[in-house]
């Protein structure tokens, strides 16, 4: 029987090793499979933060208009299956495996791509690409994985709109050392003559923006400046709000989704479906208010049933850079201020976690310093709490834990709300275990 694991097997065994923007051995890997990215329209959702959010939410309407609907984000927190959903179900592994020999034996016919393997992330795209042509979908929602312009999804010739959510500093290494240029590479995407949307939160960034869809054609659209928010409420359940933009206005619409960013999130969903309703009419109020309130999306300040861990509120979030951390802390000081906070957290070497570990100080919680198991890219405990303590916790706030469970059942026996935060393989690792 096939598992996920062989899947990932045969993919790593193919790819090249590490990062590798590019859309040279993608775009060929895909011409030899027949680019089935062509297959159908798309929308493509690029951005820092909460682009796989908005990706939500967009999919879950097309899916409530009664459209066929492929959602591709990334990374996974379980398993690669994760990745792709066809009206939100997740494939079999059998599936995934067919389409991973076919993009292997493409492989294997092109002396190029032979010499110059695709990376993982490459191949898993071409191969979800592929899946979603197989059940002919009637659109698919894309989000970006790292960047924009050289990102393996930057090759989708029908793109009904284009989406970029929050920007902010993230990935350094390959998109550039400023906030302008990190943004520029995310703005590139924009297609020519196809409507375009910013969530628009950072000020500075919109006149790039404009800039890029001026030299495109495209349309601008800037939620933050075009569109209007109101009647704003937040809690454990969900959000309520209203929203205007033009002749698109709705009240009173409601979210599971919970933390105010995911309210902009949600906004700028509604952004790009008040520019696509010609194209897919089926797009009604009452199947646009009930996707938005189905939406979900794993990991985001997602509360772990009750009875988990003693009686506290156990809360999963991947928020794993500074801005990330910062919408985190935001949120959990407007729904649980005046609560005991417990934090436990764990992330990678090579990410910005002191900057993440100041920020998550302001909540004046118990820090439970922990690691992700079996993998030699997290920080040790021991490390974390060294770095927690050097960012002015007091010492008798921060314990150190190898097993991540063990500190969530001692932050649960010391407070009212458990904050299991950092990385999301931290969090893809902690997800099936912490619910009991």
């Amino acid at each position: 029987m096939i598992s996920f694991d062989d899947v990932e097997t045969l993919i790593t065994k193919c790819a090249s090793h590490g990062i590798r923007p590019g859309l040279e051995r993608i775009e060929r890997l895909l011409a030899v499979l027949g680019n089935p990215q062509g297959d159908y329209p798309a929308v493509h959702v690029v951005g820092t933060n909460g682009k796989g959010s908005t990706c939500a939410f967009l999919a879950s309407v097309f899916q409530a208009a009664g459209y066929k609907t492929a959602l591709y984000t990334s990374p996974h927190l379980e398993n690669p299956g994760e990745r792709l959903t066809i009206d939100g179900r997740s494939l079999c592994p059998e599936r995934w495996m067919a389409c991973a020999e076919k993009a292997a034996e493409a492989m294997g016919r092109d002396d190029a791509l032979r010499e110059d393997p695709p990376s993982y992330f490459e191949l898993v795209t071409a191969a979800a690409f592929l899946l979603a042509a197989e059940d002919k979908v009637d659109i698919a929602v894309v989000e970006a994985g790292m960047g924009g312009r050289l990102d393996a999804t930057n090759l989708l010739p029908d793109v009904a709109c284009t989406a970029v959510a929050s920007v902010s500093m993230d990935h350094t290494e390959y998109l550039g050392g400023t906030l302008q240029a990190i943004a520029g590479e995310k703005f590139a995407v924009v297609r020519t003559g196809v409507p375009a949307c910013y969530l628009g939160d950072n000020e500075s960034l919109i006149p790039l923006f404009e800039r890029f869809c001026r030299d495109a054609k495209a349309k601008p659209f800037v939620v933050s400046r075009d569109a209007k928010l109101g009647g704003v409420t937040v809690t454990e359940d969900g959000c309520v709000f209203d929203f205007s933009a033009g002749g698109f206005e709705m009240k009173r619409v409601r979210t599971r989704m919970i933390g105010r960013y995911q309210v902009l999130n949600a906004s700028l969903a509604l952004s790009v479906l008040s520019r696509v309703t010609e194209k897919f009419s089926r797009l009604t109020e009452e199947a646009i208010r009930m996707g938005i309130l189905n939406a979900r999306f794993p990991g985001r300040l997602e509360i772990v049933p009750r009875g988990c861990e003693g009686r506290a509120v156990v809360v999963l979030d991947g928020g794993h850079n500074p801005d990330g951390v910062a919408k985190l802390v935001e949120s959990a000081a407007e729904l649980w201020g005046g609560k005991k906070i417990g934090i436990v957290y764990a992330a990678m070497k090579d990410k910005d976690y002191p900057a993440c570990i100041g920020t998550l100080n302001k909540l004046g919680a118990a820090f439970y310093a922990t690691t992700v198991p079996g993998m030699e890219r997290a920080l040790t405990a021991e490390n974390m709490a060294a770095a927690a303590r050097g960012k002015l916790w007091r010492n008798e706030a921060v314990k150190s834990f190898e097993n991540p469970l063990d500190a969530i059942a001692e932050a649960s026996r010391d407070n009212e709300v458990v904050l299991v935060c950092g990385s999301l393989y931290f969090i893809g690792w902690v997800r099936p275990r912490a619910a009991r």
